[in-house]
């Protein structure tokens, strides 16, 4: 399958060493999703250490969030404000294809460490700043967390219930989506220095990387003029299109077309559906949903969710039930991907930690190291540092 047999059992980014400054999520899911691949991730943090070590769920003292988002790095302690500290932060640079921060403007050039000295003094470096609001516009200096980028990005003003108040979403996305950005223009920075053999600053904003992860929302407020309104757990444009009640819970169902509609009606026992002029497009099934969502309701209520879901799966209905985090985590598929596997913690013993999403042909999975001690990689990497600074080597 392989012609060099080099590629084979190779993670993608083996050989790619990262210096990692950053703290709580947005800047370390970027590099945990650089480490899974093969990079080798120096995670730079203050004598307290990254904050999310402090932050729970815990176990046996260790913070597991923390396990999660680090995996696979090194960590050393430098002290930035001192001499000393911001020194060896400099000379380690020199020494990495990829330099990450996620403080707020200003600050890495306090440091002596900013974009411009450090681009200027390490030409291939690529360097990627990430932060609430990016380098420029009115907000650069706010402080961000992932709450504050949900609601200035409008995705808060469209979550929950149609007759509710706005709601966060379950889970840190505005973190992730920037952590993913991150990523993918540190990659392409790198792409692009193997052929122009220099680095560049990637300006990574939480703010704009969370707007531009609502491609909907997006075309209808630049192009149709709307207000995306809240709609729960219903699509906006499309029905049937969302969840429904069956007898012991709720189970989704997605229909985008009129012959896949035409196959839903005939599988809920109601085939003369097709036919009604209110349901005759997209459009109007959406505008007439409620009485639709009477003939669902009515067709599920004496049907589990996974009766209901069995139902339309045989006729190809794009339908499922709904699962816990913990019921996802374990499913079968996901195992079968290999989303998570286990590190081992001289502490924790076995920890299962997930695992970037991207299947990579030749690429193993799992094999990773657990996230580490504070400072635990210090000594050996700046005796290191400064036997290559005496004695340079190719690099």
């Amino acid at each position: 399958m392989y012609e060099d047999d080099k590629m084979v059992d190779r993670r993608p980014l083996e050989g790619v060493r990262v210096l990692d400054f950053s703290r709580v999520l947005a800047g370390p899911y970027c590099t945990a999703l650089m480490a899974d691949l093969g990079a080798e991730v120096i995670k730079v943090e203050p004598p307290a250490g990254d904050d999310y070590r402090h932050i729970g769920p815990f176990r046996d003292g260790e913070s597991l969030l923390f396990q999660s988002v680090n995996r696979g790095k090194k960590s050393i302690v430098l002290d930035l404000k001192s001499e000393d500290g911001a020194a060896a932060a400099r000379a380690l640079a020199a020494e990495c294809d990829v330099l990450v921060e996620n403080f707020r403007p200003g600050v890495m050039e306090r440091f002596g460490l900013g974009a411009e000295e450090m681009c200027s003094a390490c030409p291939r470096l690529v360097y990627v700043s990430v932060s609430g609001f990016g380098q420029t516009g009115p907000n650069r200096m706010l402080p961000a967390y992932d709450i504050i980028i949900q609601a200035m990005s409008g995705l808060m003003d469209m979550t929950g219930a149609e007759d509710g108040p706005p709601m966060m979403a379950g889970d840190a996305f505005a973190d992730v989506a920037g952590g993913m950005f991150a990523a993918f223009g540190a990659m392409v920075a790198l792409f692009d220095r193997e052929r122009s053999g220099r680095g560049r600053h990637v300006d990574l904003a939480l703010y704009d990387s969370l707007v531009s992860m609502m491609p909907v929302a997006a075309c209808r407020a630049l192009m149709a003029g709307e207000t995306p309104k809240r709609t729960g757990s219903k699509h906006a444009l499309s029905a049937p299109f969302g969840t429904y009640p069956a007898e012991d819970g709720s189970f989704t169902v997605a229909v985008l077309n009129d012959r896949l509609f035409a196959r839903f009606a005939a599988a809920i026992g109601a085939p003369e559906l097709a036919e009604d002029p209110r349901f005759a497009s997209d459009a109007l099934r959406r505008q007439n949903e409620p009485a639709l969502a009477q003939h669902i309701e009515s067709w599920a209520a004496a049907r589990s969710a996974q009766d209901a879901v069995a139902v339309l799966s045989q006729a190809s209905i794009p339908a499922a039930a709904l699962c816990s985090v913990p019921e996802a985590w374990g499913s079968p598929q996901a195992q079968a991907r290999g989303l998570a596997s286990a590190v081992e913690h001289p502490a924790l013993g076995t920890v299962t930690v997930p695992e970037q999403p991207v299947h990579f042909s030749g690429a193993p999975r799992g094999g990773r190291q657990s996230a580490p001690a504070l400072g635990a990689h210090t000594q050996d990497i700046l005796q290191q540092l400064w036997q290559n600074r005496e004695s340079p080597d190719e690099r």
